[in-house]
C-alpha cells in the first residue's frame, strides 16, 4: 500500500513540475500575431465626403434638415436603442420625423443608424409660411411640397 501511494505522489509532482514549465504549443497561435495588415481594400475606406455626387449633396452647403424614418423593428434590441428611438420620436414605423442636421442629433442617430433611413429634406419651393403650413406634404423623394394659398389681388395695383 505504501508503494502505491508513493508512486502516486511522484506522478503528481512530475505533473506539477511539467505544468510550471510551459512548452510551446504548435496549434495555439494568437490571432493578433497572425495578421499583420488589414485584408480589407483601402478603396472601401474612401471618405464619405468625397461621395457627395452619389448622394446628391453639396459639401459646401450641407442640408439643414433630416427626414428620419424607422424602417426596422426595435424588438429584441438593447434598451439604449429603444430609448433612443423613443427620444427621437420614431415610435411608429414608416412615419417620417424631421430633425435638424446638428452634431448632437447626428450622434444620437449614429446609435440607431441600422434601424432608420435618413434623407435630406429638400425644399424646391422654399419654406412654407404660417398660412401655408396646412397644405404642405413630403413626397417620396424627400421634397417638401408647398401648395401656396392664393392671395386676393389688390385692385388699386391693377388700376394703376
Amino acid at each position: 500500500m505504501s508503494g502505491f501511494g508513493h508512486s502516486l505522489s511522484i506522478l503528481s509532482v512530475k505533473t506539477l513540475k511539467g505544468a510550471t514549465i510551459l512548452s510551446p504549443c504548435g496549434w495555439f497561435v494568437s490571432a493578433r500575431s497572425r495578421f499583420f495588415k488589414a485584408r480589407i481594400p483601402k478603396e472601401l475606406f474612401v471618405e464619405a465626403s468625397k461621395q457627395h455626387e452619389k448622394y446628391g449633396g453639396d459639401p459646401d452647403q450641407p442640408h439643414k434638415l433630416h427626414i428620419v424614418t424607422r424602417v426596422r423593428s426595435v424588438m429584441r434590441r438593447p434598451y439604449w436603442e429603444k430609448e433612443m428611438v423613443k427620444h427621437l420620436g420614431l415610435e411608429k414605423a414608416h412615419m417620417p420625423v424631421i430633425h435638424k442636421n446638428t452634431p448632437t442629433v447626428n450622434s444620437q442617430l449614429k446609435f440607431v443608424k441600422h434601424l432608420v433611413r435618413i434623407q435630406p429634406l429638400k425644399t424646391p419651393y422654399g419654406l412654407p409660411d404660417e398660412l401655408d403650413m396646412a397644405d404642405t406634404y413630403i413626397n417620396s423623394k424627400g421634397e417638401l411640397i408647398v401648395r401656396r394659398l392664393l392671395q386676393p389681388v389688390d385692385q388699386k395695383a391693377i388700376e394703376s
